[in-house]
């Protein structure tokens, strides 16, 4: 995840998401630098028999502040309602961490016309009423693909979920930040960062590789 403030501050946050295994590790190695370190899911119970799950409190207790929650990959490989993402997310706030919620449409519900029925209903279904944390647009088709969705395309989407969520929050709503993944490189990240309302970057296979993933940083850095 790179974050950039549309607030012009010195630095945008790096926010790394390793796997459950890797988090006390990185959290050693980033102690002394300005990255924050976050999770890629969390259960939705404080506490309980629940064997192999993770609860937000374990996640805050490794030192991250931030969990991705609702990622396609779970919505599909592993059933995740938008009522068990509003789940998770309650607990990830209760917690003290800032949860990254990610929504978005498949290929069928593009090419179906019904992907704003489908965004607007993860907004709606998926995020708890006192919601406070990160949005992440990613659109399913784009995800690993190597192929992002078009400027406007990206545009209509964050447009949208900006109105669904002044609707839903209010004030609070115009400040969500969102954010967009889906086959984010080096070389089309700069084009991206112009998209109006766009808070940053939801980075997944090019966070793997090192030089491209310092490029993508670097890029974010210019963009403050």
């Amino acid at each position: 995840l790179l974050e950039y403030s549309n607030t012009h501050q010195n630095s945008a946050p790096i926010v790394i998401c390793p796997p459950f295994t890797l988090l006390h590790h990185v959290n050693k190695l980033i102690s002394n630098s300005s990255m924050k370190l976050g999770a890629q899911n969390c259960h939705a119970a404080d506490k309980g028999a629940h064997t192999g799950e993770i609860s937000a409190a374990m996640i805050r207790d490794t030192g991250a502040k931030y969990v991705i929650l609702g990622h396609s990959e779970r919505r599909k490989d592993c059933h995740e309602s938008d009522e068990t993402v509003r789940q998770k997310t309650s607990a990830a706030r209760k917690a003290g961490l800032v949860p990254i919620v990610c929504i978005g449409e498949t290929k069928e519900e593009r090419d179906s016309n019904t992907y704003k029925q489908v965004i607007s209903r993860q907004l709606n279904e998926s995020l708890p009423e006192n919601f406070e944390g990160m949005i992440a647009y990613e659109p399913v088709w784009a995800i690993g693909t190597g192929i992002s969705a078009k400027n406007e395309e990206i545009a209509e989407v964050i447009s949208l979920i900006r109105q669904k969520l002044s609707e839903k929050f209010g004030e609070i709503g115009k400040k969500i930040t969102i954010l967009y993944g889906g086959s984010v490189k080096p070389n089309n990240v700069s084009d991206i960062y112009t998209i109006d309302q766009l808070g940053g970057v939801l980075v997944g296979g090019v966070s793997l590789i090192p030089e491209d993933f310092i490029k993508l940083i670097d890029i974010a850095q210019n963009f403050n």
